[in-house]
């Protein structure tokens, strides 16, 4: 029978990955038998409670509250207008109401009205994140309001409607179905 001859390179390559192995055994078994370090402390669910703030497009974790766009008007007046101007195009933050079909992909082009499938992810994102100096200052019916506000500016809603948790989500965004939902069963 003849023997094939490993070459040089051959058996460096082979010597690696064996000694590869070996490593990686090694450290896997001290990792199985090696005791946790430690650290911190489990996390009691009072404690999460107030992070757990999400809203889902069907309304559920909407907290109780209401809003109007005339009240919306005056905190848009007085808490948002540095960053969003008051007629709500700034070109430095998002523009918040107007705006015509996309035609391309770029920040500028997406409004509330054109773009935002769910009106309860604008509550939610106003809710998480302004304004942008004091995230999570505004109380749940400032945030009704300014959706309020927001969403009567897009006439998507009368200019005296009432937004809270059951009137919210019933208001259909224009774009809702142009986007591909990954998760259906959750929704």
């Amino acid at each position: 029978m003849p023997t094939r001859k490993m070459s040089v390179r051959g058996k460096a390559v082979r010597r690696i990955s064996m000694t590869a192995i070996a490593t990686l055994l090694a450290l896997g078994c001290g990792v199985a038998s090696a005791e946790t370090p430690n650290l911190g402390v489990p996390i009691d669910p009072a404690d999460i409670a107030p992070w757990d703030i999400s809203i889902g497009p069907d309304g559920v974790g909407l907290p109780t509250g209401s809003g109007t766009p005339a009240e919306g008007a005056a905190i848009y007046a007085a808490k948002c207008t540095g960053c969003h101007a008051p007629d709500g195009t700034s070109p430095f933050a998002a523009r918040l109401w107007g705006g015509g079909e996309i035609t391309d992909i770029t920040a500028q082009m997406k409004t509330i009205k054109n773009f935002w499938p769910y009106s309860t992810t604008v509550f939610d994102f106003i809710r998480r994140a302004m304004p942008w100096t004091q995230p999570r200052s505004l109380t749940d019916n400032e945030v009704y309001a300014l959706t309020a506000f927001i969403l009567a500016k897009n006439n998507l809603i009368a200019e005296d409607a009432t937004m809270n948790a059951q009137t919210l989500p019933k208001v259909r965004m224009p774009n809702v179905d142009n986007f591909i939902t990954r998760f259906p069963d959750r929704i």
